[in-house]
């Protein structure tokens, strides 16, 4: 691993990832593992102006320690002084930075009842971060640096060092720190997915329809105001900020009750430490009435059944076949990495900030232009190389949006 990528890596978080501005203050959440990165992140904020730099660590093992043997009453107790930590620094509108870097299959064997559980604490204990962060009152960014058990999992028949090796290099790759100026590369990026943003906003879909011979046949309306967004967003400020590092979709929010059809899985969801792979899901209505799974089907009905907004969609993003992490041909077994090389949806709770004027409505005011909402948002992939998209826009004409896995335009 070059130490002097991972450097460029850790300024391009912190100036492009999240844009920290004087006296911003930024919270860290990393594993264990990524200890080293999560240091060089906190320098470079430092360097930046930031006022503060805050780091939560977490560790996977002792995490499924404590799920085998505690009682699902106390998993279910997620203590207040924790959630605090983070609350309190989304109300200071500070900005955040996620090492995604979990093993997959960290917590294989865990009961699902206590994953879920566990999770469900969670995202209810952190209800205000998560609404000013899907709301983009917070800058945030998602981003990810290897660790063993992950890269031994995307790369299983080579040594330790060269799994760990390939996989750093696959991620300098993708986020454009192997390029003579990463900030210069990321803008050049966020202007080409801005065109594409600009295509679907100026079209104003009424719905788009997505087919492919794996089986999926789905048909998905839009809520009246929804916007198309992606690569650079900005904060309600109007600070840009990138969300995701590496990113390649455009994405909006469906309406609640307006999905029906079927979609096939293209691609393993690992959720809560376990796997979920070759599963398809039935609509109706925009609910999920019916499920498949040949992997983790358990896993999936208790994510679903996590609460009643758990069973509709709060995102769809479009993703071109021939991008770069789709190309290198990888499955790596990390939501952030395999969305960005398929077009995916998400069950659960939409991003507010895909409503124009969203900040003006409240949740009861949302719900009724068909905004889900949910203590869950899980992605999985359904984008294959003959996946075909159409949509009807405010004219009421079909339009091309994808072609044989890309974009058609």
């Amino acid at each position: 691993m070059d130490k002097n990528l991972l450097k460029k890596y850790a300024e391009l978080a912190v100036n492009t990832g999240v844009n920290i501005q004087k006296d911003n203050i930024l919270v860290i959440t990393s594993p264990i593992e990524t200890a080293e990165f999560a240091r060089l992140i906190a320098e470079e904020a430092y360097k930046a102006g930031a006022k503060d730099v805050v780091v939560h660590y977490g560790d996977q093992q002792l995490t499924k320690i404590k799920l085998e043997n505690s009682s699902l009453e106390t998993i279910a107790d997620y203590p207040a002084w924790m959630a605090e930590g983070y609350n309190y620094y989304a109300r200071q509108g500070a900005c955040f930075i996620s090492i995604a870097a979990s093993d997959p299959d960290g917590l294989k064997g865990v009961s699902v009842d206590k994953i879920g559980t566990s999770q469900k604490a969670r995202t209810t204990a952190l209800k205000e971060y998560y609404d000013n962060s899907m709301s983009n009152k917070c800058r945030w960014c998602v981003l990810s640096v290897p660790t063993l058990s992950w890269a031994k999992k995307v790369f299983p028949n080579v040594s330790d060092e060269e799994a760990m090796e390939s996989l750093w290099n696959v991620i300098f790759k993708t986020v454009r720190v192997d390029t003579k100026n990463p900030v210069n590369a990321w803008e050049k990026h966020n202007a080409y997915l801005e065109e594409k943003i600009k295509f679907m906003n100026d079209n104003n879909f009424k719905s788009v329809h997505l087919k492919s011979s794996n089986g999926t046949d789905l048909n998905i309306e839009l809520p009246e105001g929804h916007i198309w967004a992606g690569g650079s967003e900005g904060d309600v400020k109007g600070i840009p900020f990138n969300a995701n590092m590496p990113t390649e979709e455009v994405f909006t929010l469906p309406k609640k009750t307006g999905v029906n059809g079927v979609v096939y899985s293209s691609k393993p969801l690992s959720y809560g430490g376990n796997l979920i792979d070759n599963f398809s899901i039935t609509f109706k209505d925009g609910k999920a009435v019916d499920f498949t799974a040949e992997t983790g089907y358990d896993v999936l009905k208790q994510m679903l059944d996590s609460d009643e907004g758990a069973k509709y969609l709060g995102e769809v993003a479009f993703v071109p076949y021939d991008s770069p992490i789709s190309n290198s041909k990888l499955i790596f077994f990390n939501t952030l990495f395999d969305e960005n090389a398929a077009c995916h949806l998400a069950f659960g709770r939409a991003y507010e900030s895909c409503v124009k004027d969203a900040d003006k409505y409240s949740e009861e005011e949302l719900e009724k232009i068909g905004v889900n909402n949910s203590v869950i948002h899980v992605d999985f992939m359904i984008g294959t190389s003959d996946l075909e998209i159409t949509g009807i826009n405010k004219n009421g004409e079909t339009i091309q949006i994808f072609s044989n896995g890309n974009w058609a335009f």
